[in-house]
C-alpha cells in the first residue's frame, strides 16, 4: 500500500486576508483605525501604498510590492503609534528594556524591574523569552511579528489575547509568536 501525499492546505481567499489583517490590527491598536487603515491600503492598493510609503519602505529595503507588504504595513504603524519594538538579533538587554518600558501598551508596572542583572548576559532571543515570562506574571504578554528577518518586533498585548493574535495571524497568512511561553 503507497502514501498519498497529504493534500495541500488551501491558500486563504482575498476576503479572508483581508478580514483577518483588519483584526490583527485592531487587537494590537485598539482604538486607533490608522493603522488598521495602512495595513488594508497595503492588501488592497500594493503599489500605491509602496509609492505612498516609498521613505519609510526604503529603510527596509522594500521598493515593490511583494506579498508580505501588509506586514510590513503593520509592523510600520504601529511603531509610529509606540506599540511596537523592533529589535536587532544581538541587541543588549538594557536596550531591549528601555524599548519595552517605551511601548504605550505596556503594563503599568514593570515587570522587568526585579530582575536586577539576571539574565542580563543571555542572547537576545533569550532574554526575550526571559522578558515574556516575566509580563506573564502581570498578565501581559510579548509576542513577535514575524517578518522574516533577522529582527524581532514586539508587541505587547493582554495575555488573554495572545492565543487569538497568533491565530488571526496564522488566517492572515503570517506568523506571530509568544514570547516566554512557548507558542501562544
Amino acid at each position: 500500500m503507497t502514501e498519498s501525499a497529504p493534500e495541500p492546505t488551501p491558500a486563504p481567499d482575498a476576503g479572508t486576508v483581508r478580514s483577518a489583517l483588519e483584526a490583527v490590527a485592531a487587537l494590537l491598536a485598539p482604538g486607533i483605525p490608522g493603522v488598521a487603515e495602512q495595513v488594508l491600503h497595503a492588501h488592497d492598493d500594493p503599489a500605491g501604498f509602496v509609492r505612498a510609503h516609498a521613505d519609510r519602505l526604503d529603510d527596509r529595503g522594500i521598493d515593490e510590492p511583494f506579498p508580505g507588504l501588509p506586514w510590513i504595513a503593520l509592523v510600520n504603524a504601529l511603531d509610529d503609534q509606540g506599540l511596537l519594538a523592533e529589535f536587532d538579533w544581538k541587541e543588549g538587554s538594557d536596550e531591549i528594556h528601555w524599548q519595552l518600558g517605551r511601548l504605550e501598551s505596556r503594563p503599568s508596572v514593570d515587570p522587568l524591574a526585579l530582575l536586577g542583572t539576571a539574565g542580563t548576559e543571555l542572547p537576545t532571543h533569550e532574554f526575550l523569552e526571559l522578558c515574556g515570562r516575566h509580563y506573564g506574571e502581570v498578565g501581559k504578554a510579548l509576542a513577535v511579528l514575524d517578518i522574516e528577518s533577522d529582527c524581532y518586533p514586539v508587541v505587547c498585548l493582554p495575555a488573554r489575547l495572545a492565543g487569538e493574535l497568533t491565530a488571526v495571524a496564522a488566517r492572515a497568512g503570517f506568523a506571530a509568536w509568544h514570547l516566554g511561553g512557548g507558542t501562544a
